[in-house]
């Protein structure tokens, strides 16, 4: 059961019920953590809308969904390593990369430098050095791409720490953890 109550969609009204028929356009459902995060109109929205405008960004779906793997495994939210093995597989990335993506792997040298980046990024609570951004750039990301590569890491801390302070059900296929290193 959820260390938060899960809202009722149709007890809101307002830009908080917009918020929802949105998700629920989009997903045809609307999963537990949106109605974990819920709670609260403005939460909802800040996260609704970072998806919105990220999915919109340079980066694309399939590296955005790798990266989210990532960081879900690197945090340990079981939620977010579900939701985004089905989101990546729905953008067109393969069981195996995702798989790959997941242990920080990429058979794709320009996405393995973006996992890496992405990994210290959280491991390091964003203290990179100047020589760990260049090396992105050198992989051949735009500083804008970079950029998004960051949001993207800051928008999944955000989620899995929904989902895990939360301890919200999984209503997603179950992908499993790595071991913990």
């Amino acid at each position: 059961m959820s260390n938060l109550p899960l809202t009722d969609p149709e007890s809101t009204s307002g830009e908080h019920k917009e918020t929802f028929d949105q998700i629920q356009g989009a997903f045809g459902a609307i999963p537990n953590m949106f109605k974990a995060i819920g709670n609260s109109s403005a939460a909802l929205e800040s996260m609704w809308t970072s998806f919105g405008a990220l999915g919109k960004g340079k980066l694309g779906a399939p590296l955005g969904e790798q990266i989210a793997v990532l960081v879900a495994d690197i945090n340990r939210c079981g939620y977010c390593l579900a939701a985004h093995t089905v989101l990546g597989k729905n953008a067109g990335v393969s069981e195996d990369d995702m798989a790959q993506a997941q242990a920080g792997q990429s058979s794709d040298p320009k996405t393995q430098v973006a996992l890496d980046f992405a990994a210290k990024l959280v491991t390091k609570s964003g203290q990179v050095t100047q020589a760990d951004v260049q090396a992105v750039r050198d992989a051949g990301f735009s500083d804008e791409e970079i950029a998004e590569i960051l949001a993207h890491v800051a928008l999944n801390i955000f989620t899995n720490y929904t989902n895990i302070a939360f301890d919200v059900e999984i209503d997603f296929p179950k992908v499993d953890l790595r071991k913990a290193a």
